[in-house]
């Protein structure tokens, strides 16, 4: 077959289009001749960083993948599948739209909202929750304050008009992400197993239909922008953003689900990054067939758009249907019934191959195999060394550093600091209550709750991931993300059963920061062969680094961790508020004199050289099985994991649901700003009232996980060793308010 569109592309423009100079020659070797525009503008986008993982799938081969419970491993479909009993599954995923949000912070966010949730629908579940993890750079920026409310108000209107609630996520920030926020969305839906629908093309002579959206000139080269620094110039790649529309979603969601119900769908693809030619050459792909695409058929938005800006562009709310031939009638009349575009546009053949044809001509002719990750698509193993800077953060101690004579100025400064004050004028412009499925709002836990209706069970689920701790030391850092994952999940309630990851890093040509992703790798599967919480996909986004001045400078690592639990029986759901006057406070756990890499030590001593807080795996194991015991038999009646801000904060939340304080002795081996500030892992902090002490006391000696009292329960007084700290409701005030005032 010959391509009738014959101009032949040069190795300027495949270098301009981010192609190596081997890999134009790859190009050529695998077509045997040179590739024409369109073509080269093809294999651009699908050997992108975004879309072929190139720089990092030789290490993500290596994360565990199996699990009892998986019914689909990663990589194989859009999102992972998880088994969750009575006949259902879960469908979920977590993935990044950084650089869109970067320069327009409104659609860059909202589109990867709908992204993400067309990830989950297009498998046949509906989506029942959704959570995020947001990164901004120094909040008292104006350019920070306008990428923060951009991002927000992105997330809450395309979530509030799809209609899914927001049921959990987690806001940090630091300068390293002063240029290159990161907006990490995840999204959860439920469907009947043995009902996935796969991303598969079948069936020779089966007609292919596009469905949804016009095509528009929006997000054209978005994928490849994807891999590209942020530069004080990158306003110019503006029409790499995709523009959203939630209720084109919402409609696109509904006709999905019901084409899922006949028996003539054989295959259906998001179209996400590298639109139409990625939807086409991964479904040729995976049911090793080929397309014939005539693109004048395609629907679009602007008259006279040219071949390879319908091939690449990023409209949001499409689809790619592959039908029984002699049922499109079907197909036309439910995206009819739903005021829908359904064009069909091509066929499924035999031969491999994808054409695509405008105006009488084949502008493009390739072999899909070639193209897509797992195939023909570069597999690179980059070089990597450890910085510099490592060795100097083993350096610190603590007795180095001196302790603050009024600790109550410091419980303050914690309070209202941005990363641990309440996130309320975030969360209050999402809709955390549509569809009825969220349980954790008037019933706060450390993991988003999700009803699953005619049901007993609930799923648990969060995001974790604090990415000074993986910049300290990658490969610790990024266990203790999976394990604050699964505690969370635990004092919720819940049992850790799978993961899906966003793995957000800077260059991977740069060894250094290469260092930090194979790291966060490996302590991601040692942490996740643990808990067995199977790794079912995700999303990785490199190139997260601003070019300032010249140099480049990367954002800190971030291996956001997005962990799905299961409640077996939903009555046995935790939550973390002190429930009554005189229970006992317990902290169940190790405790360590040790205050590296906290809040505490990075912001008010302003040490940034430390390494990673104490963790010991084992201890963390077994410490989140007492948890779990405890709360099955009923033995507690508030969990709440330890975590940013330490001891102290971890208490002040628990007092702050129903008004009430805590009376509390520290410990006199340790210093008292560790003991209250330091961020140690491997803690929870427990309440038992009166007529469960003597189990309580019997089930923690038995299963020989430390534990201490540190004190009760009072009526609104917070004290710390005879010292009056304030009273809850004054504390309550500061951190509610305390974004809202940074960021007015």
């Amino acid at each position: 077959m010959s391509v009738t569109a014959t101009k032949e592309a040069t190795l300027e423009q495949a270098k301009e289009l981010g192609l190596l100079e081997s890999e134009f020659e790859q190009i050529k070797e695998i077509m045997g001749r040179t590739p024409n525009f369109t073509e080269m503008s093809v294999y651009s986008v699908m050997w992108s960083e975004h879309c072929s993982y190139k720089n990092s799938i030789l290490w993500l081969k290596t994360l565990p993948k199996d699990g009892s419970n998986m019914l689909v491993k990663a990589g194989e479909e859009n999102a992972g599948l998880v088994d969750i009993g009575d006949g259902l599954a879960c469908c979920f995923k977590i993935e990044s739209h950084n650089h869109p949000s970067a320069l327009e912070p409104y659609q860059g966010a909202a589109t990867g909202v709908g992204g993400i949730n067309r990830d989950i629908f297009t498998m046949g579940a509906r989506p029942v929750a959704q959570l995020n993890s947001l990164r901004f750079g120094d909040i008292d920026r104006d350019h920070t304050k306008w990428l923060v409310k951009g991002v927000t108000k992105g997330i809450g209107d395309y979530g509030n008009a799809f209609g899914i609630p927001i049921v959990g996520g987690e806001v940090f920030f630091d300068d390293s992400y002063n240029q290159n926020p990161l907006v990490n969305a995840f999204s959860a839906g439920i469907m009947q197993t043995g009902e996935m629908i796969s991303a598969t093309a079948t069936g020779v002579g089966n007609p292919v239909f596009i469905v949804g959206s016009a095509t528009g000139k929006d997000g054209i080269h978005g994928a490849a922008f994807a891999s590209k620094d942020i530069t004080e110039d990158s306003m110019d790649d503006l029409p790499a953003v995709q523009v959203g529309d939630p209720f084109q979603e919402k409609l696109l969601l509904e006709a999905s689900l019901e084409l899922a119900k006949t028996d003539v769908l054989r295959g259906m693809q998001d179209m996400g990054a590298a639109g139409i030619t990625c939807s086409t050459c991964e479904m040729s792909a995976a049911g090793k067939v080929g397309m014939k695409i005539n693109l004048d058929l395609v629907p679009t938005r602007q008259a006279d758009m040219k071949d390879w800006e319908i091939l690449l562009s990023e409209s949001q709310e499409r689809m790619l249907v592959v039908v029984e031939k002699g049922k499109e009638a079907i197909v036309n009349g439910i995206f009819e019934k739903w005021d829908l575009n359904c064009a069909e546009i091509g066929v499924v053949t035999d031969d491999g191959m994808v054409e695509f044809s405008m105006g009488g001509e084949v502008v493009a002719h390739v072999n899909a195999d070639s193209l897509v990750l797992g195939g023909g698509a570069p597999q690179y193993k980059r070089d990597y060394k450890e910085p510099a800077y490592y060795a100097e953060y083993q350096k610190f101690k603590t007795e180095d550093v001196e302790q603050p004579e009024d600790l109550k100025e410091v419980a303050h400064f914690l309070l209202t600091h941005p990363n641990i004050a309440s996130k309320r004028w975030v969360y209050e412009q999402y809709d955390s209550m549509v569809g009825t499925a969220n349980m954790s709002t008037n019933a706060p836990s450390d993991a988003g709750i999700v009803n699953i209706k005619g049901t007993n069970k609930a799923l648990a689920m969060t995001v974790d991931c604090n990415s000074r701790y993986v910049n300290a030391d990658p490969e610790v850092g990024c266990a203790i993300a999976v394990s604050e994952a699964a505690r969370n999940i635990v004092c919720s309630g819940g049992e850790p059963s799978a993961i899906t990851n966003c793995l957000n890093f800077g260059n991977p040509y740069n060894p250094e920061s290469y260092w930090q992703f194979v790291g966060s790798v490996k302590g991601m599967t040692t942490a996740c062969k643990k808990f067995e919480t199977p790794v079912t996909g995700g999303n990785v986004s490199f190139y997260n680094q601003s070019i300032i001045d010249g140099k480049e400078v990367p954002v800190f690592p971030t291996p956001t961790i997005g962990m799905l639990g299961i409640l077996n029986d939903k009555s046995k759901k935790m939550s973390l508020d002190f429930k009554q006057k005189g229970d006992l406070i317990f902290l169940i756990g190790n405790v360590t004199e040790d205050i590296a890499s906290s809040e505490y030590l990075y912001s008010y001593h302003g040490v940034k050289a430390s390494p990673a807080p104490y963790f010991n795996l084992e201890e963390e194991y077994e410490m989140q099985a007492a948890v779990k015991g405890l709360i099955s038999d009923r033995l507690i009646s508030a969990a709440h994991d330890c975590a940013d801000g330490g001891l102290f904060i971890t208490l002040t939340e628990m007092g702050m649901p129903n008004g009430l304080g805590f009376d509390i002795v520290s410990d006199s081996e340790i210093r008292e700003d560790a003991y209250l500030f330091g961020e140690s892992q491997g803690r929870v902090v427990v309440t038992v009232d009166n007529t469960t002490e003597d189990e309580f006391l019997d089930y923690m000696i038995e299963c020989g996980v430390p534990f201490t009292l540190v004190g009760h329960v009072t009526k609104g007084k917070m004290v710390v060793d005879d010292t009056h700290f304030g009273f809850i409701n004054e504390a309550k005030e500061h951190f509610d308010n305390a974004l809202e005032a940074r960021l007015s």
